[in-house]
């Protein structure tokens, strides 16, 4: 059995970074397909009907798999919202 030896300053730094990596890998891991209240929330809309309507209009992607079962794609509604955003002065 090894022992690593470190100095206190250079084993935070190590902790530090280790603990951006799992932040940064978890926040990467978000699942493409999202449900309608996911989706709902992520637009904040109210009403299915709204998101019925961006669908219908072809401005966010959806994926149909089963008869009621509606799923829509996280990266089109982030560049729907991004499409839409304004900038200020």
């Amino acid at each position: 059995m090894q022992v690593i030896c470190l100095q206190e300053d250079a084993f935070y730094a190590l902790v530090e970074e280790v603990v951006a990596r799992l932040k940064e890998k978890q926040g990467n891991e978000k699942e493409k397909w999202v449900s309608d209240e996911e989706a709902m929330q992520l637009l904040n809309v109210k009403s299915k009907t709204t998101l019925q309507k961006l669908r219908d209009e072809g401005k966010i992607r959806f994926s149909q798999p089963q008869k009621k079962i509606i799923l829509y794609d996280r990266d089109s509604i982030n560049t729907y919202l991004e499409r839409n955003a304004r900038n200020t002065f």
